[in-house]
């Protein structure tokens, strides 16, 4: 059963947990979790991926498309509904393997007949724009029935309605809805055809929420019929011609093709899929279900087919945080692609040369050269986060938060993402092709934000926000220093790079412009901006200045402060704010991102220091404190962490609101992370374009980890155990690949499988 995510009986308090928990999607759309009969008001949603909108001076978010899926039974005038009817048994099921919902529900009507509902669906992963339903209806007696299916156009917004102009329409018995969005006028198009039984009396009904397929049904007892729906999904932004045309002429095409073909096709590119990221847990059942499940939100999102959208930071769960993508995609995401699906990888960090415009706006709307990159960036790269994103839940005013104008780390995470990702794949065109002008513009941005003191002689990042949200306008946090650094030497080196290969580029980047520096100035910045060091006798790293001299409290003790269950505990007025509670990983972070900067005892030091002040108000932060746990050798301190990461979306157990304000949904970081506490954790494993490193550290009930990690154009397979690690390049041909177990070095060579010994650490190769 670690493929197999299922719930017995229903509980309507569990509706929008269930949603994100039972998510389908393949990238370019995301269908929540909910079932049938479900409409907006159970928080159905069909998310597209890159399309929003705005209306009036509300949030711009995503945009949710028609539903083509609803289905609704009647008997005897009452709606057969797990919401009204009595429902004798019901289960919902997500096979992960093949991406494929199911539900089974059987209901007890007033008559006394049961009647028994199924229904599976898959997003296909095949043909991206393809929603497939196939469904039965089964009774125990004989019995009159109602089916009512077709396109719900009664859409689920949080700061809509986004689409106008609605039409529904039947063509020669597809059904359609189209409309445009408020603010770009971009059409959506949504056709059903819909395969089944033909029944007398059948009609097409329309209102101005939808319209449907009215279908009398008489069953005997113990008949069962069944429908299968194909609907197709198009916007403008992908079809320059008639959108509503191509949706027809999807749905169509699917019909002729049939379910059995298409879910085949479906399931193939899901086996793809798995070959390439499975991890294999063994000795831990419950881990191994949460890691694949972790995995699979991650293949739902992933944006195989586009460079220009990139992952939101609740995937494709709905309209939370405005669907926007944040930090979270480069330093919990982009990991997992990198080592799995370079090309998705490829893709997200492109994204981000795409919106490089917005980001130059952003810089120079707050006075600054270079490119300031949006904290919640949507499809123009403008930054959508506003000045006020959360109420005091006290007096029900607005409150001034400082997410989009002091968290300058975003341009320094950024430039990590592309630069991991030209290490791990030696792409040079990619560098070539806007990467490094990324690079560049943000390390000019680094420059123009930083202050010089001469008589300190170095250069300090003031009024800033680091990763602790819970306080704001800090100066010289540990983690953006240290990110600002990475980022301004990463620069250096490159650009020395270009100036010998591409000296044309390095031209056009360094040419003359009111307000950037050149190649001196950037130079000396990377070497005298100030980052903070361990203190000499306790080790620890101050996370900001004076941070110290805030009261130093329990986490009990702070959350006895809290008067109401979501008030915001930092800002201007939070409880935490006076205190060294911090919301998540901040300096812990910087001992994995930076850890062969730092001896184990400073990393242990600083974990022991952080962890009982981190109330992990973020989803972010387990998997952190799981990866330094892990790389001081502390497995077993690791894997508490590992878990609550591993199995958010599968408890439920998350924050749902900060003030008034949803942030429920899908956590695809905190996915990334539970991947990144597997393998870069407990698998020990780092890479560079030098060589790949193993440092293995499994948890006690663990007796083996598998996985497999492609660097440099090359694949290998890696198996873990307490004894020895094994090391099989799947290439046929290509240069060897150095790798280094606990320190002993070998090269291994296409073919070739090399075996270490972690107790003697002997190799042998076959």
């Amino acid at each position: 059963m670690s493929w197999i995510v299922r719930e017995e009986g229903f509980d309507p308090q569990r509706i929008t947990n269930h949603g994100s928990k039972f998510m389908t999607g393949n990238g370019y759309m995301g269908y929540r979790g909910t079932l049938d009969e479900f409409s907006q008001e159970q928080l159905t949603a069909v998310t597209l991926a890159g399309v929003y909108d705005q209306v009036g001076t509300k949030w711009r978010e995503p945009v949710n498309a028609p539903n083509g899926l609803r289905t609704r039974l009647y008997a005897d005038g009452a709606e057969l509904n797990v919401l009204g009817a009595f429902v004798e048994e019901h289960v919902q099921e997500l096979d992960i393997a093949r991406g494929l919902h199911s539900r089974e529900t059987v209901y007890l009507t007033g008559s006394g007949a049961r009647i028994t509902f199924r229904s599976e669906r898959f997003v296909s992963m095949d043909q991206l724009h393809l929603i497939v339903n196939r469904f039965t209806v089964h009774s125990d007696q004989d019995v009159k029935l109602t089916l009512e299916t077709g396109i719900d156009g009664a859409v689920w917004d949080i700061n809509g309605p986004h689409l106008k102009e609605m039409q529904y329409a039947s063509q020669e018995g597809t059904l359609t809805a189209a409309a445009s969005t408020q603010e770009l006028g971009i059409r959506v198009a949504v056709a059903e055809c819909l395969e089944g039984p033909q029944e007398s009396g059948q009609q097409i009904a329309a209102s101005e929420n939808g319209i449907v397929h009215r279908i009398p049904l008489s069953l005997r007892a113990g008949a069962s019929q069944e429908w299968v729906k194909y609907v197709s999904v198009y916007t403008s932004l992908d079809e320059s011609g008639d959108v509503l045309a191509a949706a027809v002429s999807g749905c169509r095409q699917a019909q002729a093709s049939g379910y059995a073909s298409l879910l085949k096709a479906h399931e193939d590119v899901w086996e793809q899929h798995w070959d390439l990221s499975d991890v294999v847990i063994e000795g831990d059942d419950e881990a191994q279900l949460a890691l694949r499940y972790s995995i699979y939100q991650l293949l739902i999102i992933a944006p195989t087919a586009s460079e220009k959208v990139s992952i939101p930071a609740r995937g494709l769960s709905g309209q939370v945080y405005k669907g926007a993508v944040f930090w979270d995609t480069e330093m919990f995401m982009l990991p997992f692609f990198l080592y799995t699906k370079p090309q998705v990888a490829r893709n997200i960090m492109l994204y981000r040369k795409h919106t490089l415009d917005g980001a130059r706006r952003k810089a120079a709307e707050y006075g600054f050269g270079g490119a300031y990159y949006a904290w919640e960036s949507q499809d123009s790269g403008d930054d959508a986060c506003t000045l006020f994103n959360i109420t005091d839940v006290f007096t029900g005013r607005p409150m001034r938060t400082y997410f989009r104008d002091k968290q300058i780390h975003i341009s320094c995470d950024v430039a990590h993402g592309i630069w991991e990702y030209y290490k791990l794949t030696g792409d040079s065109r990619f560098l070539l092709d806007g990467g490094a002008e990324v690079i560049w513009e943000c390390a000019c941005f680094l420059y123009s934000y930083a202050c010089y003191y001469p008589l300190k002689e170095r250069y300090e990042l003031l009024d800033v926000t680091g990763p602790d949200e819970y306080h704001e306008r800090v100066h010289n946090n540990a983690f953006t220093n240290y990110m600002a650094r990475h980022t301004l030497r990463m620069a250096v080196r490159m650009m020395d790079e270009l100036a010998e290969q591409a000296p044309a580029l390095y031209a056009e980047l360094t040419r003359e412009r009111k307000g950037l520096p050149g190649m001196d100035e950037i130079r000396e910045i990377a070497e005298r901006l100030y980052v903070p060091l361990p203190d000499e006798h306790t080790g620890v790293i101050e996370q900001f200045d004076r941070y110290h001299q805030l009261e130093d409290i329990s986490l009990s003790e702070l959350k006895s402060r809290i008067l109401q269950p979501s008030e915001y505990l930092g800002g201007g007025n939070g409880i935490a704010t006076t205190t060294q509670i911090i919301k998540q990983a901040d300096v812990v972070l910087l001992m994995h991102l930076f850890k062969d900067e730092f001896a184990p005892e400073i990393k242990k030091a600083n974990w022991e220091f952080y962890e009982p002040r981190t109330e992990h108000g973020s989803s972010l932060s387990p998997c952190v404190y799981a990866l330094v746990a892990s790389d001081i050798g502390m497995p077993d301190w690791a894997y508490p962490y590992f878990k609550r990461t591993a199995t958010i979306d599968l408890t439920g157990d998350s924050k749902q609101y900060v003030g008034d304000l949803y942030i429920g949904g899908t956590h695809p970081a905190a996915n990334g992370g539970a991947w990144m506490a597997a393998v870069l954790g407990f698998g020990g494993l780092q890479a560079d374009e030098k060589e790949v490193r193993l440092n293995p550290s499994l948890p006690a009930a663990w007796s083996a980890l598998t996985f497999k990690i492609h660097v440099r154009g090359h694949a290998f397979d890696i198996r873990i155990t307490k004894e020895d690690v094994r090391v099989t390049s799947l290439a046929t041909s290509g240069a060897e690949q150095p790798f280094r177990i606990q320190g002993s070095a070998v090269n291994v060579s296409p073919g070739q499988t090399a075996t270490f010994s972690l107790k003697g650490l002997a190799s042998a190769g076959s």
